[in-house]
């Protein structure tokens, strides 16, 4: 097992240059998929290796419920880092254990009391509510699976009806592409390994970008979204679940509204090797190919030693 057993907990540094260069250099899509599925992946191979290093820690501890071969010098002597290592990622796998399953909790806890909340109103795919407070917000689920749209009359009064479709294009497109998966994943990996931050900030910022270049395309009108984006930013003061993707009020305005002002972006599914993005895609895929590679490894290998430890 040896020292491939840590590389999990720090090849997440090999996503860095991606995160910043994917969500200004490829298409909103493609940047929110390649950078949650690298978060993903690496979260799930650094949580691993803490989980054996547990293991190893857990056998070394006096009065632990494991067989006692597994605290044989032998095991011990083919098991490096346990002594240290293995004792300290008890509480560390503890505390990502239990702040990943709180985060999930309270995501879910929001979006039923947001759908019990609307539960009144009639059973339509967007929910107008009598508030002058404007913000609006796409809450998945619900009626019949496909979420709905929730706008205040606040946020409805400051914009104009072109304007408006461009709010409703916008939230429906969070919810066809179900961002909010995507958003809880990277929250959830960053929990993981704070190495993993860059990404979750990157896909907030993508996932809105992909909104907007879907409402410019339903609308026709990339200046109307623009300007929807704009005024909404101005007036609005975020949605009140934070879990849940709310128009505007993720990523930069000035950002978003600038790149809605440029052509719109080239649909890329991957970026050709021989520009920046490309070689940081490629640095991103090598590193959690190896973080995979290294916590199958470990696994594996912890699980052969600790079998022929372990009395039938």
């Amino acid at each position: 097992m040896g020292v491939f057993v840590f590389l999990p907990l720090v090849l997440p540094l090999s996503a860095w240059p991606v995160a910043r260069l994917a969500e200004q250099r490829l298409h909103p899509r493609a940047a929110t998929w390649l950078l949650s599925v690298v978060a993903g992946v690496l979260a799930v191979c650094s949580t691993l290796c803490l989980a054996l290093l547990v293991v190893v820690g857990t056998a070394q501890l006096p009065g632990n419920p494991l067989p006692d071969g597994w605290s044989d010098p032998e095991v011990r002597e083919a098991v490096p880092y346990d002594d240290v290592a293995g004792t300290a990622a008890i509480p560390a796998l503890t505390a990502v254990l239990v702040s990943c399953a709180r985060l999930s909790w309270r995501h879910d806890r929001m979006r039923r009391r947001a759908g019990e909340a609307l539960s009144a109103l009639p059973s339509r795919s967007v929910a107008v509510l009598p508030d002058r407070t404007p913000y609006a917000y796409a809450l998945p689920g619900g009626l019949r699976g496909t979420g709905r749209v929730v706008v205040t009359t606040g946020m409805l009064a400051g914009l104009s009806a072109s304007e408006r479709r461009a709010l409703f294009a916008h939230e429906r497109a969070h919810l066809v592409g179900r961002h909010h998966r995507f958003l809880l994943v990277v929250r959830l990996a960053a929990l993981a390994n704070p190495f993993l931050r860059p990404l979750r900030t990157a896909v907030t910022y993508t996932a809105e970008r992909w909104a907007d270049e879907e409402a410019a395309t339903a609308v026709g009108s990339r200046r109307v979204v623009a300007r929807a984006i704009g005024k909404a930013g101005l007036v609005t003061r975020g949605a009140p679940i934070p879990t849940l993707a709310g128009f505007a009020a993720a990523g930069p305005v000035p950002r978003r509204v600038a790149a809605l002002l440029e052509p719109a972006p080239a649909v890329c599914v991957w970026p050709p090797v021989s520009t920046t993005v490309g070689l940081a895609a490629w640095g991103a895929a090598a590193g959690t190919t190896v973080s995979a590679l290294s916590s199958a490894n470990s696994a594996v290998t912890l699980f052969f030693i600790l079998r022929a430890a372990t009395p039938l």
